[in-house]
């Protein structure tokens, strides 16, 4: 069986996978489990991502503190490669990790670094949880490298050993992650699921947070939006090829919001699926020489509806107390109350911040 959608039912589909339409969430742990995970992502120009993204679904409700108890205290949600996930997703991930290195080159570098291994996790033992730079370099080979890790030993052990499931994030201090035993972090009663079980699973997972996705496209970086045959096939009017769509977001009603969205947001994430089903010309331009911006240096998209209609250019100012809205970007002129809608967004993005807001005129 094959689902014929339109392009707008589409899109709705994708807006309230990701709890962007108007029945919003009041569980931090439950958005975490609906979205599959949130990305840790340092850059902090109006509030990190990961913040970013849970104020975006659960409003003033959300508190930064709230993920941090989340993660260290409650040990509800688990950090694994810089993506916060629900602690009984670890389940999926366990057969993975008892695999060998996916890289010839990593496995031996870790079997000619035998004995500085079991220095790391005897340093762990003993005094953890340690940021990688209280850990000692007792290393035999250097890490091979011509890039930014060449040389640091220490930080690369600590990943391979979080990918065998060895050590764990144990929290932050500041922007260093604290790591420990694994033991330690992780439930001791969680299973392991078999390796093509759980694929099957992740693929699932990842079509419900998604919605509808198209299979053919490229990996993209932290995390694939690949699903695999999950769900079922599906046509889009309009837009060429194979879809997969979650079959149960069919039939279900369908109110939209405003909502501002981090660069990194997961509606926005896979660029190719967001030109296509929202029409949406946007691109994280902190990369680009400040002449060759368009929309700013860490433009916010605009989610009104099932549209995604423009970009905010804004950026906190903690030394002024404001968060400073140099430009509202209109992908085409916004009527009356979509410009009230949008700014009474940037006034509860500021109160959340504890800040004052400038608006432009």
């Amino acid at each position: 069986m094959v689902i014929h959608l339109d392009r707008q039912g589409a899109r709705r589909i994708a807006v309230r996978a990701q709890l962007l339409d108007a029945r919003r969430p009041t569980d931090l742990v439950e958005v975490v489990r609906q979205l599959s995970f949130v990305q840790l992502e340092p850059t902090a120009t109006v509030a990190p991502t990961a913040d970013l993204v849970l104020w975006s679904r659960l409003g003033e409700a959300y508190e930064p503190d709230d993920l941090t108890t989340a993660l260290e205290r409650d040990n509800s949600l688990f950090e694994l490669g810089l993506m916060v996930r629900p602690m009984e997703d670890l389940a999926l991930y366990r057969a993975a990790m008892a695999e060998a290195p996916r890289y010839e080159s990593t496995a031996k570098w870790l079997d000619d670094n035998e004995e500085f291994r079991g220095d790391v996790l005897e340093r762990l033992e003993l005094d953890g949880p340690l940021a990688s730079h209280d850990i000692p370099d007792t290393s035999i080979v250097s890490w091979p490298s011509t890039g930014w890790n060449n040389n640091r030993n220490v930080m690369m052990m600590l990943e391979c050993l979080m990918a065998r499931g060895e050590i764990a994030v144990a929290g932050r201090r500041g922007r260093d992650r604290l790591w420990d035993l694994a033991e330690r972090v992780y439930h001791a009663d969680i299973p392991t699921v078999p390796l093509e079980e759980a694929a099957r699973i992740r693929d699932e997972r990842r079509l419900r947070a998604l919605g509808v996705v198209r299979n053919a496209t490229p990996d993209l970086p932290v995390e694939t939006t690949r699903v695999g045959d999950a769900g079922e096939a599906a046509t889009i009017g309009g837009l060429k090829g194979e879809w997969r769509v979650d079959p149960g977001a069919l039939g279900q009603p369908f109110e939209g919001r405003t909502a501002l969205l981090s660069p990194f947001d997961g509606l926005v994430r896979d660029r190719r699926r967001m030109q296509d089903l929202f029409e949406f010309d946007y691109a994280l331009e902190m990369y680009k020489p400040k002449a060759k911006r368009r929309w700013g240096y860490y433009a916010l998209p605009i989610l009104h509806g099932d549209r995604l209609i423009g970009k905010v250019d804004a950026a906190a100012d903690r030394g002024r107390g404001t968060l400073v809205v140099h430009a509202i970007h209109e992908d085409a002129p916004f009527a009356a109350e979509v410009t009230d809608a949008v700014r009474f967004e940037l006034e509860n993005l500021a109160r959340w911040l504890r800040l004052g807001v400038e608006l432009p005129n």
